[in-house]
């Protein structure tokens, strides 16, 4: 509780430099591109609340809270049979239904594997990010993206690091949440030659069902 003050107070001390810089500049002669007037104290105040609140984008999640069985299905070569394992996934709200927490066990080529991802929806961006880290690498993987228009596909996109060429690949993931109790989950990237192949499938089934 302390921390979460102490970081109250200085994201307050940084908004509130930042309106006297904005007073400050404003004395200055007019340029040609004149700039943007600066927010008030309670107006800051006041846009900092609502961009903090848990919006209707963050309750388009809910349906992927709970445990879940999954089977993982990859294609390490598009052209070889995909390799497939199972294991266990829970998803659930931290910090105040700001972030859904995933933590996945499991196993990949019979070893055992571990991932940590949050998804959350960005008030000020108006777009869903996500991050992802497992026992199998060293790096993080950043997405953003956002649902159709049905609300039941949530399609993000990234890059991610390919240590076999030394370049950087653009990857792209697709959620469908096809029921209460079925998640689908689907990722896409380069193959040898450049063109968009399905990487990985995950069916996810709530458990208990």
């Amino acid at each position: 509780m302390r921390f979460a003050r102490a970081f109250l107070t200085l994201t307050l001390v940084v908004i509130l430099a930042g309106l006297v810089f904005g007073t400050d500049q404003e004395k200055k002669p007019a340029t040609k591109a004149a700039a943007k007037p600066a927010m008030d104290e309670k107006a800051a105040m006041a846009m900092m609340e609502k961009l903090a609140t848990p919006s209707e984008g963050h309750k388009k999640l809910d349906l992927m809270v709970g445990t879940w069985h999954a089977k993982n299905t990859m294609w390490m070569d598009p052209s070889k049979p995909p390799v497939v394992s199972e294991g266990t996934s829970e998803h659930k709200w931290i910090l105040g239904g700001r972030f859904l927490e995933q933590r996945f066990e499991g196993t990949f080529m019979n070893m055992p594997f571990s991932g940590i991802g949050y998804t959350g929806y960005d008030n000020y961006k108006k777009k869903y990010v996500s991050v992802w880290m497992d026992s199998a690498a060293t790096s993080i993987m950043n997405m953003t993206g956002s649902f159709d228009a049905s609300g039941k596909i949530l399609t993000t996109t990234g890059k991610m690091d390919d240590f076999t060429t030394g370049k950087t690949m653009t990857v792209r993931e697709k959620m469908t949440l096809t029921g209460k109790d079925e998640i689908l989950f689907e990722m896409w990237g380069p193959d040898p030659t450049g063109k968009e192949y399905r990487m990985m499938e995950i069916q996810y089934t709530r458990k208990g069902q």
